[in-house]
């Protein structure tokens, strides 16, 4: 990483424990928008770090840029950071400008399709798309539709569309659009509708990655601190195993990510991010319940942080494809390859 990725990632660890205490995040779940966080992610142009210098990004490595995801991660930032990212990532490619304010993406759920049809200059956008990360709080959508048969990107507006709140697990909103607008602006794009799907498993993988750091960090303080039997918990051997199994998971899932920031920048590639989330979602199941088994009932009162990580990799493990939809994709191109091809594709990363 040059100066500039290490500025970015101070930056970000700086701001993000400025705003993600315990009493902002709890503020955050009763749907309350952080305001004050994305008007400092804002001053800082964070949101702006996967949008080439051209166009008013940072003009960073798209891998580096990436690495932010993973920081928000780690502190629970509860806002569409990636989301935002992700939009100006797929408007600045297909040469629209980007607005202000947060952003997000649709459609992210793989059965759901969105239309556009044109009536001299006049676009219209049609469809229903379902768990949209908040778009009760955004003011514009990067959506990816299509027109005769080719994907194009439309910017729309959020206002005068048909929003239907939802939440995941970690009380992050997930929401439904009916869609019946005249975008703000439309432009073809090479992004298809299973590369749009791989560039948000990369992020939650990455997100995933972060959130374990964290936990990993509070369980092992936390088996030093917590006496028993008139010595720490982290004495134990049954708890030194667990403590080494949760370790290892962490830093699976962390070079997992890494696979998946590289194959975002390497044009979106498909199979390794299918391998990454698979590996960082099967993280996230293992991890959550070795913290919760080493915290006791501490850890699942709603006063105690950690419910704030696991309840996210809960809900990021199945958002943009689960495990079980990525092994197969992965276990059906491996069938398509053939036995002579196995080892060259599983070393093709």
């Amino acid at each position: 990483m040059d100066s500039t990725t290490d500025m970015l990632r101070e930056t970000a660890t700086r701001l993000f424990g400025e705003h993600c205490e315990p009493k902002q995040l709890r503020n955050a779940e009763t749907g309350v928008f952080q305001s004050a966080a994305w008007a400092a992610i804002e001053e800082a142009g964070l949101h702006r770090a996967l949008v080439p210098e051209d166009a008013g990004g940072y003009g960073v490595d798209i891998a580096d840029a990436l690495s932010l995801v993973r920081v928000a991660g780690e502190f629970a930032l509860p806002l569409p950071l990636a989301e935002t990212m992700l939009a100006g990532f797929l408007l600045a490619g297909a040469g629209i400008e980007i607005p202000d304010g947060p952003l997000t993406i649709s459609p992210v759920v793989a059965t759901d399709r969105l239309t556009l049809t044109r009536a001299g200059e006049t676009w219209h956008l049609a469809g229903k798309a379902s768990r949209i990360p908040w778009a009760r709080d955004v003011a514009a959508i990067a959506v990816l539709a299509e027109h005769e048969g080719r994907p194009h990107i439309a910017l729309v507006a959020t206002a005068g569309q048909i929003i239907t709140h939802g939440e995941n697990l970690a009380r992050e909103p997930r929401d439904t659009i009916t869609f019946d607008a005249t975008p703000i602006a439309v432009a073809p794009t090479t992004i298809t509708p299973e590369k749009l799907r791989a560039a948000g498993a990369a992020m939650r993988s990455l997100q995933i990655a972060g959130a374990l750091a964290r936990i990993i960090a509070m369980t092992s303080q936390y088996a030093q601190d917590r006496v028993q039997f008139g010595r720490p918990i982290g004495k134990f051997q049954a708890v030194q195993q667990n403590l080494a199994v949760l370790a290892g998971q962490t830093a699976a899932a962390g070079a997992a990510s890494d696979l998946a920031a590289e194959a975002f920048a390497a044009d979106l590639r498909i199979l390794p991010i299918a391998a990454a989330k698979s590996r960082c979602g099967e993280a996230a199941s293992i991890a959550a319940g070795i913290a919760h088994q080493a915290h006791g009932a501490i850890g699942f009162t709603y006063e105690y942080s950690l419910h704030f990580f696991t309840k996210r990799l809960w809900s990021w493990r199945d958002e943009f494809g689960n495990e079980s939809e990525w092994n197969l994709l992965l276990g059906r191109h491996m069938v398509a390859a053939g036995a002579d091809r196995l080892w060259a594709e599983i070393t093709a990363a």
